[in-house]
């Protein structure tokens, strides 16, 4: 089915799961680290004390997100997002009038939680279930929203901090959820989609229905995370340090903000060319894809200062997280099957949660401690090398197991 056939015929449907995943950038680690340094400010706080508050926030969503996950299997996916969006939207506002550090911690905890965590498990649970034969091009227009908000709200938020404040630019994040994102999903994603005659047929064997206590035995579920949950780690970390890194290059912050866009356009392409991808071949097929880029992009930023450098990086940046985003909707339902997605997807993000909260808390008392940040950034793309080579191994598995699984099928119903 050509591109534009398929995005016309399912607008409804994919626009709901991108403005989940855009209006998710509130929680997400990118934009909360564009206010650190004014954090770190106002509460007298060094990066090795913010990053530890930051860390045991997120570490405390992703305990949460087994608990609260699976309500996508219960409830529709206008319900949910009746449920999560205006709690980001408190998470937003207690950001704007938070005075005290336990009302800060409370406040991370809430945006980790029903940004990074809810909206995208939201967003692609209900499209992994509504599409299937073309699960792969619907997951990348979806999972582009993160994208399309990297691109646009460090851009915003640095023009609104610096005319109103920051704090009044929280204020009017809070507003724009409520008034909104909360009406427009909830319209667009009122009406489930139902398998349509123009469906192309399922070509890939389907994965029987996995149960999640299933998964957590399975070996080759924690072969797969020591990849997947890479990147999450990787980029939360340098872009929650970001602020530091600037100053310690001595770069212009402006110019830094700007390669974000760089990274999205370059991040959109190469997401929607994963998709067609995933529908021909696979996400199994593809795992090993993204992580060697991501390798180079951490080579290049640690071990070059030029600025110009930065926009290399973005670049690789995006290509790796074009393929990943694409590949981890699609990945776990075609390991796993559909009937317990929402559970095992919320263990899979509270692990990568878990990984993003690691990541700055443990940099930040590196950097404290006087340990080179250009030297973990090296460190980091080595694990990516390895990582990578690994993958090969566990994608071969996962074919190998998927050709020989008796409860396997090539049917295309849900």
């Amino acid at each position: 089915m050509p591109i534009l056939h398929f995005l016309r015929e399912n607008a409804r449907w994919l626009a709901g799961g991108f403005l989940l995943t855009f209006f998710s950038s509130y929680g997400q680690t990118f934009f909360i680290a564009l206010s650190a340094g004014d954090i770190r400010f106002e509460y007298g706080l060094s990066h090795g004390e913010f990053g530890g508050i930051y860390m045991i926030a997120t570490l405390a969503s992703a305990a949460t997100l087994p608990f609260l996950g699976p309500i996508v299997d219960r409830f529709s996916p206008r319900t949910v997002t009746l449920i999560i969006v205006p709690m980001l939207a408190l998470a937003a506002l207690m950001m704007a009038f938070s005075r005290h550090i336990v009302l800060l911690f409370v406040t991370i905890y809430l945006l980790r939680l029903f940004g990074q965590g809810m909206m995208t498990q939201n967003a692609a649970t209900a499209i992994a279930r509504w599409f299937v034969a073309q699960r792969g091009r619907a997951m990348s227009v979806t999972v582009i929203g993160v994208n399309a908000g990297e691109a646009l709200f460090p851009v915003i938020f640095v023009l609104l901090a610096g005319a109103i404040g920051w704090r009044n630019a929280w204020t009017l994040g809070a507003l724009t959820l409520v008034l909104v994102a909360l009406p427009l999903i909830a319209w667009l994603v009122k009406v489930p989609r139902a398998p349509r005659a123009s469906d192309p047929p399922l070509r890939k064997v389907r994965a029987r229905d996995w149960t999640r206590a299933e998964v957590l035995r399975d070996p080759v579920f924690y072969l797969t995370l020591m990849g997947v949950l890479a990147p999450g780690f990787i980029g939360t970390t340098i872009f929650f340090h970001q602020i530091y890194l600037v100053e310690l290059r001595g770069w212009s912050l402006e110019v830094f903000a700007s390669s974000f866009t760089f990274m999205a356009v370059t991040t959109v392409t190469f997401a929607l060319l994963a998709g067609q991808l995933v529908d021909r071949f696979s996400a199994i097929a593809l795992l090993p894809s993204f992580l060697f880029p991501l390798a180079a992009a951490c080579l290049v930023l640690g071990l070059t200062e030029a600025q110009w450098t930065v926009f290399v990086f973005m670049g690789l940046v995006g290509l790796s997280y074009g393929f990943q985003h694409t590949l981890f909707g699609a990945l776990w339902p075609e390991m796993y099957g559909l009937k317990h997605l929402g559970a095992i997807r919320s263990i899979t993000i509270a692990m990568g949660v878990l990984a993003t909260a690691v990541g700055p808390g443990l940099t930040g008392v590196l950097i404290d401690f006087d340990i080179s940040y250009p030297a973990q950034i090296v460190a980091m793309g080595l694990y990516c090398l390895g990582a990578g080579l690994l993958m090969i191994y566990v994608s071969r598995r996962l074919q190998e197991r998927a050709l020989s699984s008796p409860g396997a099928s090539a049917s295309t119903t849900p």
